[in-house]
């Protein structure tokens, strides 16, 4: 079965033959490779594009290295990326013709000297290149460097709620359910059984992500890193720092990392995209607060997993989706802070920080957007929309709720939003 990826393949077709490097970046298995290889791959042959234009080759296969005399075992163990200068002949031998020759390379990062390669197909007016790579330290930031603005990023998430309504056999209701708990890498959606999707999972966790970051980074102390990946898992959503981190450590595993250390980890993580960091943004002061931010998983069922499917809150768990779709569509995003001061019982002016969930920014848009799992009577609304009414620009407020309400204004002005709808429709948020 096949899951339809329009929004990426959208996104490849409106940035072929613009002279730049097409970067598909995001974490492993959430279908990079199966967007370029298959996906994008039918819909050049399917507009006239000849199937000998079209050069495919993906650096983690071993029948592909053989065409260039390269061993997968051997560069294993040797420790090194495939031969450049074979690489280079391979494709010099497959343009015969005049014409336009698109080029499809996965896991780039595998070859040495990669960005030195692609910026010489940079230089080439019959070469639209197209490449992915799942390891933010080897692309995307290298990208942004090496080629000074001609590297044309595409970050792809697992699939969002709507990609996953788009295969699942029920109602949404339930499909947010399952959804939450499983999440969206599509070798596990695919899967029909508990147990098979629990296990695909697992399996990810331990044989892809966590070996992969140890092999990159050579982390001395892997039961460290992963009982921080733990310890985030546990706490999603939840404003941390290193050395909050590092007291915890100490405290429940009578631990001396260094708070140094912990920040290596944490960068290893958002490298490999397993997590996201949310900063804070000070709304009132239009000014970043450096410390302490918000974590979320890229991935849900991941999360899940690591915690062996227990400590599932669906407050946070929201959250977590809500951040993720936000994100998918292009918005930067931050959690908001509104510096208030109240008079205390004795009368004195007291100092508080009222917190907004997500500050959207896109361009000139932005939205302040609050995540509220119910919202079952006055109190808890006049709660939630507190923050919002402290914040006096104009800019849209919007609470997304489980609740299963029509979209409406309040009479503060704030749209009330049910969480079905703002996934499953981009428009639902308005302008």
């Amino acid at each position: 079965m096949e899951i339809p990826r329009n929004f990426y393949l959208d996104k490849l077709i409106k940035r072929k033959n613009n002279g730049l490097i097409k970067v598909i970046t995001g974490i492993r298995r959430c279908g990079k490779s199966y967007l370029l290889n298959t996906i994008f791959y039918h819909h050049l042959l399917e507009n006239g594009i000849e199937e000998s234009h079209i050069i495919r080759f993906a650096f983690d296969s071993a029948d592909d290295l053989h065409l260039i005399g390269e061993s997968l075992i051997q560069m294993e163990k040797e420790k090194r990326g495939a031969d450049p200068e074979k690489f280079m002949e391979y494709v010099r031998s497959q343009i015969t013709e005049k014409g336009m020759y698109y080029l499809l390379l996965d896991e780039v990062q595998m070859l040495d000297c990669f960005e030195s390669v692609l910026n010489g197909y940079l230089r080439k007016d019959n070469m639209d290149v197209y490449v992915t790579g799942s390891n933010a330290k080897f692309l995307s930031k290298d990208i942004i460097t090496e080629f000074a603005g001609r590297g044309d990023e595409i970050h792809m998430y697992p699939l969002s709620f709507s990609e996953y309504m788009s295969v699942y056999q029920g109602d949404k209701y339930e499909g947010l359910s399952e959804y939450m708990l499983y999440g969206g890498i599509p070798l596990v959606v695919l899967r029909d059984e508990v147990n098979d999707k629990v296990a695909a999972l697992e399996n990810l966790f331990g044989e892809i992500y966590l070996r992969d970051i140890h092999k990159r980074n050579r982390i001395r102390n892997q039961s460290e890193l992963e009982d921080l990946l733990n310890i985030l898992s546990s706490a999603i959503g939840s404003l941390t720092n290193p050395e909050k981190l590092k007291n915890t450590f100490r405290s429940v595993k009578k631990s001396r990392i260094t708070s140094n250390t912990i920040k290596k980890y944490l960068d290893c993580f958002e490298d490999s995209f397993l997590i996201e960091s949310a900063h804070r943004y000070d709304i009132k002061g239009k000014s970043y607060i450096e410390t302490p931010k918000k974590y979320y998983f890229s991935d849900l069922g991941l999360r899940n997993a690591r915690i062996n499917f227990r400590q599932i809150e669906q407050t946070h768990a929201m959250e977590n989706v809500i951040y993720n779709e936000l994100r998918m569509r292009g918005y930067r995003v931050d959690v908001g802070v509104v510096p208030i001061s109240e008079k205390g019982e004795d009368g004195k002016a007291v100092r508080k920080q009222l917190e907004v969930d997500f500050v959207c920014n896109l361009g000139s848009l932005r939205y302040y957007i609050q995540s509220a799992y119910s919202l079952p009577d006055e109190e808890k609304r006049v709660q939630e929309t507190r923050p919002f009414r402290k914040i006096d620009d104009s800019f849209k407020k919007i609470v997304i709720t489980k609740d299963i309400v029509p979209a409406h204004y309040d009479e503060n002005g704030i749209w009330i939003l049910n969480i079905y709808d703002f996934l499953l429709d981009p428009a639902s948020i308005g302008m």
